[in-house]
């Protein structure tokens, strides 16, 4: 059983601008520390085995220029690694748009690990997207990437999961949940959306939980 709250509350989460490859971007960034060395959250964020244990079963040619696939997820193609601090790709599903993840690591002042997770797209995308549909799928993609980050903190302390079944338990829709109302907030100091607007907006990312 985890803690929901202290894990929603251990990440820090905000929207910004994040330059892309094609020019203007728009970016969900989350932050949170993690109770192991940098050593071992590179390791854990970069190993095929490891990652299929807390993100999904990766393929591909896992080195700078390679490819990637999480099964039933993602793929792209790895344009920056600088061992053991930066993780550059591109980020896409079933051959769309492609997207830009970035993770950063930086040691924290007790021997622990500062993690940055910053997802971009391009801001004409992401703005029409808002104008048309409200932001409820911006709250989705960072509802998904606060499971992930769950996820790696239970690996990290040896609690072992399948995230292929585990995602789909009680206790992580109730997370994602709390997760979609916790991107609510940042997202309306972002863009000024109306407390109307961004109730539904949760309301259709917490939906996406309940599938």
């Amino acid at each position: 059983m985890i803690d929901i709250v202290n894990q929603i509350n251990a990440v820090h989460r905000e929207v910004g601008s994040h330059p892309v490859s094609t020019g203007e971007g728009r970016s969900l960034l989350l932050r949170r520390t993690y109770d192991a060395d940098v050593a071992d959250v590179w390791d854990a964020c970069t190993d095929p085995g490891r990652l299929g244990r807390w993100l999904g079963q990766v393929e591909g040619d896992l080195r700078l220029g390679g490819t990637f696939q999480i099964k039933d997820n993602a793929g792209g193609r790895i344009v920056r690694c600088e061992e053991p601090r930066l993780l550059a790709v591109t980020w896409s599903f079933g051959g769309g748009m492609d997207t830009e993840v970035e993770l950063r690591l930086a040691p924290g002042p007790d021997g622990d690990t500062v993690l940055e997770l910053e997802h971009s797209s391009p801001a004409e995308v992401v703005d029409e997207l808002v104008r048309q549909y409200g932001p409820g799928g911006t709250i989705g993609v960072g509802g998904g990437w606060d499971l992930a980050l769950l996820g790696l903190d239970l690996h990290l302390r040896g609690i072992e999961l399948d995230p292929a079944t585990w995602e789909g338990s009680p206790e992580a829709k109730e997370f994602g949940t709390r997760a979609c109302h916790a991107w609510g907030a940042a997202i309306q100091a972002a863009w000024g959306t109306s407390d109307d607007d961004i109730a539904a907006a949760v309301a259709f990312g917490v939906q996406q939980f309940a599938l």
